[in-house]
């Protein structure tokens, strides 16, 4: 098992300044940590990939797609474009020396159509993800998939749905992840949808209902790990929290108020209830 935390708490966008940080977190017991993949090129994230070797911390990555490259679009310019986007973001990762790609990107993120996901999306959907997973195996990297709530989505918002994208694309370098915060409002229950996922699932985020520090809401925390360990899950638990430090990434996660008393709170303590849950179940 594989302990990460997200840096969207602190940043959308990894520079040297953030390198202190990097270091307090190998000191607090991680394994490693997850850039967000926004902007940069090639030289910038090999530095911070150099950094994160000397510091002995693993990395994985995450991603999202806007309007203007949107996977599911009828448009085939902006699918293109969406296609050339993830690359970037997968040869990103692999510069990095990360292992994941995780995110939403199988659509444009907070893009609504009004009505659910049509034939045509989920096709426009599979065939860009899996010329995306086919770049990725060039780079050694997994894409993970991640599903969100009806509110942040319309396009992929169950296990049941991200499974089946799963299959649709059909390729071994993709995959879904788990995540307990969209898991909380969307599913009915944490064990069977983890049991009936078993075979797709490959990165989890472990996040709060409130989006604050692990095993201080109303998340049943147990169903989670129990169903984890049962499917014998080995890869990275990562916590993913937000706060109100970052005025845009507040707005659209729409964190109104302060979640935690301080970001130390939330990796720390975070951290040792992630470890005493995988351990007791």
């Amino acid at each position: 098992m594989k302990y990460g935390m997200n840096l969207l708490l602190w940043t959308t966008h990894v520079t040297h300044e953030l390198f202190p940080l990097l270091a307090k977190l190998k000191q607090a017991g991680f394994d490693g940590v997850e850039l967000p993949l926004f902007q940069g090129d090639e030289a910038h994230y090999k530095r911070i990939g150099q950094e994160l070797k000397n510091l002995g911390l693993g990395c994985t990555a995450v991603c999202i797609c806007t309007a203007e490259a949107n996977p599911v679009s009828p448009d085939p310019a902006i699918r293109k474009t969406a296609s050339e986007h993830l690359n970037w973001a997968i040869g990103m990762t692999g510069v990095l020396g990360g292992t994941t790609l995780a995110g939403p990107y199988h659509s444009a993120l907070g893009v609504f159509t009004g009505t659910g996901p049509t034939a045509d999306e989920k096709k426009h959907a599979a065939d860009v993800l899996r010329g995306a997973a086919e770049e990725a195996k060039k780079h050694n990297v997994m894409l993970t998939v991640e599903y969100l709530n009806r509110f942040e989505c319309y396009f992929l918002t169950t296990a049941v749905d991200a499974r089946a994208l799963v299959k649709q694309v059909n390729h071994p370098h993709f995959r879904m992840m788990y995540d307990t915060f969209h898991a909380h409002i969307e599913e009915k229950n944490a064990t069977q949808t983890i049991l009936g996922a078993a075979d797709s699932i490959a990165h989890v985020h472990i996040s709060e209902n409130d989006r604050g520090t692990p095993g201080t809401g109303q998340v049943n925390w147990n169903e989670p790990f129990r169903a984890l360990k049962q499917i014998k899950y080995d890869g990275w638990l990562t916590i993913e929290a937000f706060g109100r430090a970052l005025p845009d990434l507040a707005a659209a996660t729409k964190i109104w108020r302060d979640l935690f008393p301080s970001a130390e709170e939330v990796y720390t303590k975070g951290l040792k209830f992630m470890k005493e849950m995988w351990t007791a179940r």
